[in-house]
């Protein structure tokens, strides 16, 4: 991480978040911009033990360099399922199924074809 005073305010967001959501809550602290090295105010190790004692996951990221940050949305991701899917088992439901919700009608393909052939800012 590249600036302190970001890393002190994350226990009061964090505070804040679990006091205002589920208590089943999946939440991952990312640094981003892992490559400015040179600038890094706050190390992994400070970071990764806050994470710890946080119960949240950790990772470090650089869009610049696409340096995990692919990894960090699957394991967010991974993590939620494995949460809902746990819930899901304790109150009986099958994880597996679909949920249950109104079907909603987006077009057919003839009426995607026909937007394509006019264009979409044609008078």
């Amino acid at each position: 991480m590249c600036r302190h005073v970001t890393f002190e305010n994350v226990e009061r967001w964090l505070k804040e978040l679990r006091d205002h959501t589920d208590a089943n809550i999946v939440v991952m602290l990312v640094g981003n911009k892992a490559d400015l090295r040179h600038l890094r105010a706050v190390s992994t190790e400070d970071s990764t033990a806050f994470a710890e004692r946080e119960n949240t996951f950790f990772m470090e990221t650089s869009a610049l360099e696409s340096l995990n940050v692919e990894s960090a949305f699957t394991e967010v991701l991974t993590q939620i399922y494995r949460v809902v899917s746990k819930k899901a088992l304790e109150i009986g439901d099958d994880p597996a199924a679909l949920p249950k919700g109104q079907t909603i009608n987006v077009g057919s393909r003839d009426d995607v074809s026909a937007v394509k052939k006019s264009g979409c800012c044609s008078a």
